[in-house]
């Protein structure tokens, strides 16, 4: 199997690179971001490959990093997403960003991707909610009250200063990781009123 590529840049497709390694082109598939980083023609460039062998043919798949390549082979376990989601999903998030938005059970940001709907997008989160805080830089006990919220398990005071602070208009992760800040300075039996102030004056930073 090919696990590694490095050559020059020959020519880029829609999708995809010819990289020229010692006169052979080989035609890699890579996301739109990953394409977009990548150098002119006739520059050297390394790709990570994930390679795809087929009764009918062989496929290569790009990527700048291991980390990325992971989250390719991470995105596919899911049900119903195959290599043209997984790809697209990364070409809308790099993959910290993935990281994160799975971490805080984010699905609006996954269901940005275009043709990901909002049921693929809720598996994708659903599925990958216990390996994404490996991979993310989100305070662990912002992701543990996302998934709190996502499972109702929040207290009610904690619920209702997040609801608040989503209906003055900050997006549901960044409200509660101020309310997950606010929690831990005032204490468990915080009312929401105190926690609504603090999680504003977090925002605020």
């Amino acid at each position: 199997m090919i696990g590694k590529l490095k050559g020059l840049i020959d020519s880029y497709g829609e999708d995809y690179v010819i990289l020229d390694v010692q006169g052979v082109g080989y035609q890699v598939h890579c996301s739109a971001r990953t394409l977009q980083a990548l150098p002119q023609a006739g520059e050297a460039a390394v790709l990570a490959i994930e390679t795809y062998v087929r009764e009918d043919h062989i496929k290569l798949f790009g990527f700048r990093s291991d980390m990325e390549r992971e989250w390719f082979r991470l995105l596919q376990t899911v049900q119903g997403v195959g290599a043209k989601v997984a790809l697209a999903v990364l070409s809308t998030l790099p993959p910290a960003d993935l990281a994160n938005a799975i971490a805080l059970r984010d699905k609006t940001a996954v269901a940005r991707t275009p043709g990901v709907g909002p049921k693929v997008a809720e598996r994708i989160v659903s599925e990958l909610k216990d390996k994404a805080p490996a991979f993310a830089s989100v305070d662990p006990v912002v992701a543990q009250l996302a998934g709190a919220m996502d499972d109702n398990r929040a207290p009610g005071a904690v619920r209702d200063a997040i609801s608040a602070l989503v209906n003055l208009g900050y997006g549901q992760p960044q409200a509660a990781a101020a309310v997950a800040a606010a929690s831990r300075s005032a204490g468990e039996s915080a009312e929401t009123a105190q926690l609504i102030k603090l999680g504003l004056k977090e925002l605020a930073k």
